[in-house]
């Protein structure tokens, strides 16, 4: 008894009794708050004044309740990493929260010490301290998403003891290990999570990984694995979790891991989504009894869905989505009772939906929670089969060819909190029994043939409602001035409803709204003050294509970072608002705004401005475009055209080192163009076009802006000679130089626009984003006509030359350009004959010599053009025969007057002594005989013709792509 109270007295003798904890680990405490930056005062207990000096009292801090010794450290960030519907007060608060600094090596004295938790913090890319591998006594480390960067320390090998490993990093941590001897070390591991941590040095990665016995969950998700021989045998027979996904993981390897798989007989959670598998799903996979969680998403993975599936009677959650897999669903998987997620989105299923519903009917439907067969080519109607799946959250059959109506049953699945019935082809009036589903989250029926009256019936009683995405079908919405919805929606989309002729008075209840589309929606109102006043400032506010009109306030500083407005295609008018520097893409163009821009432009000048895309064009805006330009140095997208502006283009446009697409077309701009735009030169898209524009054409164009795809400066004053330098621009696809003074000869150098000679089918990341935002919108003429081009604007090649005074012949070089289908050379001096090769320009649409000097036959070559739809080749000198096909028959004779020609379609017959004659002049047999060469040669031509066109579509799978993406140009791009 006496030792007992010896060894007690001993080892309460390091312990301060009127603190209750000891001294030397409070202290080294102490100095661990001290380096660490608490915004958000986390560590306020941890104190030494009175009250607060007994340390396993602190927040986080863990002791044992006999030695008073710490045991562990909880750490993490308390607030949670947020999603991007997180608010901006949300973020800022958990960024705020995050401890910062460095780690003090004090922790050493914590002798102890088991448990470390420094998850979800900010450290700023400091490396993970050495001397951590030195707290033998740890079991359990987690430092994942804390901000660590630099290479891991090898250091960590020395934790014997550790069975917890949690390195998961963020991406742009830079995280990285070279070599992963160290992990051999940790013969006790039984977690460990690597995930995002670079490991493409690390080739020993899975041989290292072989070695340790009692591995039970592995996370290498996101790790660059290399391509490593596979060993001879794969020992990680406990594993129960195995996470290789985002790894670019390719057969050779994969096909060891489907192999050790069988061997894995323990394995609940199997995720090897996001790799480069592109063979089949090998048939063993599915004969894995204790597989629950298998994710292969992601992949190329081929063939039929197998009825093999049937066999994992274990699985809860499915996920094959993303795949080349094919259709139909086997009936065996109506044996997988235990299922409550199925996510096969985006396979090519060629299935009726209802079908699928009917094999899932039976035990599934009792637990199934998600359901996603999004984009998987369905057909067929929604049934009454539905009331079967009481348990549902999760309904997503977006993307597919759904039609009919949406069942009355749906009003039955009491669970659903998520559905999602968008770009299908359903019809009729939603069913009031939507208004059921009171637990109801999300609900997405948008780009659908809906129609009819929504009242609070319908929506009046989902309280749960964060999201509602109902636009682009028919819908009319009723409701009282006064109505107070129950719900506080945060993302609602109601383009192209008739929400009547007022604005929404009910929207100013819903305090948290930061997404609102109600373009197109019959509002002939003003915009009401409150539209600001929102708790949450707006993410994307998309107003456009009504009639509103008045005035519109400033746009408020609250605005959400990266924040999204259009107001275009309405009636406001007034001055310009100063707009918030949060704001990312401003439209406010096709209104009746007059004034300066320097109300806009000019305001904080000291302030950087976040925006990106400015359009402003379409509205009758005057005087001179101001010298403000240095604080708006993110813009990439400007737009001006189609207002009254003068004077000449300021220098400090010049600035501007990330603009990509510049619009001043359709003002009254003078000068010449600014030498300063040559810093410009990530420039794609610059339309200067239909202004007062002169001085000669600047050959530092084609010395610096090598990347625009877009130069238009027609109807200015330009004069001299077009520069050799242009030619240096291998991308550009239009070029328009109509309608100037320009004198000379065309460049014989044309041949090196490579983009019109050939069709390369990308125009690069900078235009491919400006086109998806939906503002890069090219004015071309096309045909006589003034066409817009966005998406299909990789589809054109155009050249127009026309009123100068060119003079010359046209350079063989021209025939080179094969991609060219716009070639509008008239109202010039040009003189010579057409070249003979014109012919081998088979894709050209439109050709227009009309109105110059051009003498000789039409080449021969020309009958070949069998795309030609537009051709003027009027008012020239030429003589002879016009060749034989279907297009050029196909013109009216308008198209050849003004020369010396002969043949259909003009009046003149071309007799075998070479003379021309007037109609009736031959005879009648002459008449008839030249009309029965025109027919038949019709007939031939159109069998020819329709297969050059038609042929490729029905052979050539890549062609019938390019079709079907882009159609054909239209007049206006759909907002």
């Amino acid at each position: 008894m006496s030792v007992l109270l010896v060894l007690l007295f001993l080892s309460l003798a390091t312990v301060n009794i009127n603190e209750g904890c000891i001294e030397s680990e409070r202290q080294a405490l102490f100095m661990f708050k001290h380096d660490v930056t608490d915004g958000a005062n986390r560590l306020s207990s941890w104190s030494l004044h009175h009250g607060h000096g007994d340390c396993c009292q602190w927040d986080g801090v863990v002791c044992d309740n006999v030695t008073a010794h710490v045991l562990e450290l909880h750490l993490a960030n308390p607030r949670p990493l947020l999603d991007d519907y997180g608010s901006d007060a949300e973020n800022e608060a958990t960024e705020r929260s995050k401890l910062r600094g460095k780690i003090n090596p004090s922790l050493l004295n914590l002798t102890h010490l088991s448990y470390l938790n420094l998850s979800q913090n900010g450290f700023g890319g400091i490396p993970i301290p050495d001397f951590i591998g030195c707290i033998e006594s740890l079991r359990h480390l987690d430092l994942s998403k804390a901000g660590f960067g630099g290479l891991v320390p090898n250091q960590l090998g020395n934790l014997s003891s550790l069975e917890y490993l949690n390195l998961r990093a963020d991406i742009g941590d830079n995280l990285y290990a070279t070599d992963l001897q160290w992990l051999s070390g940790l013969s006790l591991i039984e977690h460990l999570d690597l995930s995002a941590v670079d490991l493409a040095q690390a080739s020993n990665w899975l041989q290292v990984l072989n070695t340790l016995p009692f591995l039970k969950n592995l996370y290498l998700s996101g790790c660059k694995l290399p391509q490593v021989p596979p060993p001879t045998h794969i020992n990680l027979s406990s594993l129960a979790i195995l996470d290789l996904s985002l790894n670019d993981i390719e057969n050779s390897l994969g096909g060891s891991i489907f192999h050790g798989l069988v061997n894995m007989t323990s394995l609940r959670h199997l995720d090897l989504s996001n790799n480069l598998f592109n063979s089949s799903i090998p048939e063993s996979l599915y004969s894995l009894d204790s597989l629950q969680f298998l994710n292969l998403g992601s992949n190329k993975f081929r063939g039929k869905l197998s009825s093999a599936m049937g066999n994992m009677t274990s699985a809860i959650d499915l996920d094959l989505s993303d795949n080349e897999l094919e259709g139909p669903i086997p009936i065996t998987m109506g044996n997988l009772c235990n299922l409550k997620s199925i996510v096969f989105s985006e396979l090519n299923l060629n299935q009726d939906v209802s079908t699928i519903l009917t094999v899932l009917s039976g035990c599934v439907s009792n637990q199934l929670d998600k359901l996603d067969l999004s984009g998987c080519h369905l057909s067929g109607q929604l049934t009454n089969q539905l009331r079967n799946f009481k348990s549902l959250k999760e309904l997503h059959l977006s993307g597919n060819s759904v039609s009919g109506p949406i069942p009355i049953s749906i009003g039955e699945l009491s669970s659903l909190r998520v559905l999602e019935l968008d770009q299908n082809q359903l019809k009729g009036q939603l069913p009031s029994s939507i208004g059921k589903l009171t637990n109801l989250e999300i609900l997405d029926i948008s780009t659908n043939l809906l129609e009819g009256v929504v009242s609070k019936t319908y929506i009046g009683n989902l309280p749960k409602l964060k999201v509602f995405q109902a636009s682009k079908n028919s819908f009319v919405l009723r409701v009282s001035p006064d109505w107070i919805p129950p719900f506080e929606i945060e993302l609602l989309g109601l383009r192209s409803w008739n929400v009547g002729s007022m604005f929404p008075l009910w929207l100013h209840s819903q305090k948290h709204l930061r997404y609102l589309d109600i373009s197109g929606s019959r509002i002939s109102d003003s915009l009401p003050s409150w539209l600001w006043n929102f708790s949450s400032p707006f993410q994307y506010l998309n107003l456009s294509h009504n009639q509103i009109h008045g005035q519109i306030p400033g746009i408020p500083w609250t605005m959400s970072v990266d924040s999204v407005i259009d107001l275009s295609f309405n009636l406001l008018s007034g001055p310009l608002a100063q707009i918030s520097p949060n704001v990312f893409f401003i439209d406010m163009s096709n209104n009746n705004f007059s004034g300066s821009l320097s109300p806009l432009l000019c305001y904080k000048l000291k302030e950087t401005m976040g925006t990106v895309i400015l359009n402003l064009g379409g509205n009758v805006l005057f005087g001179g475009i101001p010298d403000c330009w240095l604080n708006w140095q993110n813009l990439q997208v400007i737009k001006l055209s189609n207002n009254r502006l003068n004077g000449s283009i300021p220098s400090s446009m010049g600035t501007l080192q990330s603009i990509v697409s510049l619009h001043l077309q359709k003002n009254h701009l003078s000068g010449e163009i600014p030498l300063s735009l040559n810093n410009c030169t990530d420039l794609i898209l610059l339309d200067a076009g239909e202004n007062e524009l002169h001085g000669s054409i600047p050959r530092w164009i084609g010395d610096s802006l090598r990347k625009l795809v877009v130069l238009s400066l027609r109807s200015n004053k330009f004069s001299g000679y077009i520069p050799d330098e242009l030619c240096t621009i291998g991308s550009l696809q239009v070029l328009d130089l109509a309608d100037n003074n320009i004198i000379g000869s065309i460049p014989r150098c044309v041949s090196k626009f490579r983009a019109m000679a050939n069709f390369n089918g990308s125009m690069g990341t900078a235009i491919s984003y400006v086109i998806g935002a939906g503002t890069f919108v090219a004015t071309i003429v096309m045909k006589g006509q003034m066409l817009e081009y966005g998406t299909n604007l990789n589809l054109v090649r155009s050249i127009d030359l026309s009123n100068n005074k060119l003079s010359g012949e046209i350079p063989v070089e021209v025939t080179s350009l094969f991609e060219l289908k716009t070639l509008n050379l008239s109202h010039n001096l040009l003189s010579g004959t057409i070249p003979d090769r014109i012919g081998e320009l088979r894709s050209l649409e439109s050709i227009d010599f009309s109105v110059n000097k051009f003498s000789g036959s039409i080449p021969e070559s020309m009958s070949y053009l069998t795309f030609l739809s537009h051709l003027n080749l009027s008012f020239n000198n030429l003589s002879g025969v016009i060749p034989s096909s279907t297009q050029l028959q196909s013109f009216d004779s308008s198209c050849y007057e003004g020369n010396q020609l002969c043949g259909l379609p003009v009046p003149n017959m071309c007799p075998e002594n070479g003379t021309i004659h007037g109609v009736g002049r031959g005879g009648g047999n002459d008449n008839e005989n030249e009309t029965d060469r025109f027919w038949f040669g019709l007939v031939v031509g159109f069998v020819i013709s329709f297969w050059s066109v038609f042929g490729p579509l029905v052979f050539d799978k890549r062609w019938r792509s390019i079709y079907t993406l882009f159609g054909s140009q239209t007049n206006v791009e759909n907002h």
